[in-house]
């Protein structure tokens, strides 16, 4: 009986540790974070949730989400832009509800009927498409831009909603798409690959009756490896009430989120990205 018993919880602990979210991203997604070193602990939420975003079973990117404001914490990829579409439809996390729900992001009309889940048990666990209907001088914000991505699946994989938080309508067309679209492009010239941690600082303010949180700031930081002896770094933030970007050091960013967050120094790349 003991055997049996060791072997149930063995085997629950390899399920664990393949779901899509996860105990942590030092063992599950590592490859989105230079030298494999995510964000340190300043940034965790009071109720964090590890996703691996999983799309036709293969990873795209992580997002560190905050399951009480129901917006991502941050979301960390590799930019790899190209030429596409922009793919339509939205997808949800199911194993937000739990477990036993399948590992990759789905439609809520796939789960609500294929697999037995109400709107109401998938709302308590994360943000849902209602409540992102009839927002005034607001839209949905990507952290990790579709933009940034090669071909289709990786695109689609960016319209979560566990990826999306309420952003200023006129900063999301103007200066923080300029920044996408624009400087991203400048800034990566000769850089073989570049890790990106994007996020937001939750606010005071709710849309939805209260549901999901509106930041009041929205930051992206990026970590260029040029060649083995030489690697680079930028960042910039920007206030969710106005069409401006304020470009950063790495170092000056995580001194602003430092404050920001109060939860002790942030740390947003392992220290060999360079901080000036």
């Amino acid at each position: 009986m003991l055997w049996l018993l060791l072997l149930q919880v063995w085997a629950s602990c390899l399920w664990l540790g393949q779901s899509e979210v996860v105990t942590s991203f030092e063992s599950s997604c590592p490859q989105f974070f230079f030298r494999d070193v995510p964000p340190n602990e300043a940034l965790e939420p009071q109720n964090p949730a590890w996703i691996c975003q999983r799309y036709k079973n293969q990873y795209f990117f992580a997002t560190l989400y905050d399951r009480n404001m129901r917006i991502p914490v941050y979301s960390a990829y590799i930019y790899q832009p190209g030429p596409g579409k922009r793919p339509k439809g939205w997808l949800v996390e199911p194993q937000l509800m739990g477990p036993a729900y399948p590992k990759t992001m789905e439609k809520e009309w796939t789960l609500i009927n294929h697999y037995d889940v109400s709107l109401e048990k998938l709302s308590e666990s994360q943000a849902i498409l209602q409540d992102y209907k009839n927002l005034t001088g607001l839209n949905r914000g990507h952290l990790n831009p579709n933009g940034h991505h090669h071909d289709y699946n990786s695109r689609m994989a960016t319209f979560t909603l566990t990826n999306i938080v309420p952003q200023d309508e006129k900063l999301n067309g103007g200066a923080w798409n300029n920044y996408e679209q624009q400087t991203m492009i400048r800034n990566t010239q000769g850089c073989n690959i570049t890790y990106v941690v994007v996020g937001a600082v939750p606010g005071n303010n709710y849309i939805a009756k209260g549901r999901v949180n509106k930041p009041n700031y929205l930051w992206s930081s990026a970590c260029c490896v040029v060649d083995n002896n030489h690697m680079k770094a930028w960042a910039v933030i920007a206030e969710n009430d106005q069409n401006q970007v304020q470009l950063l050091t790495l170092g000056e960013l995580e001194e602003m989120l430092t404050q920001l967050y109060g939860r002790g120094q942030v740390s947003l790349f392992d220290s060999e990205c360079p901080r000036e």
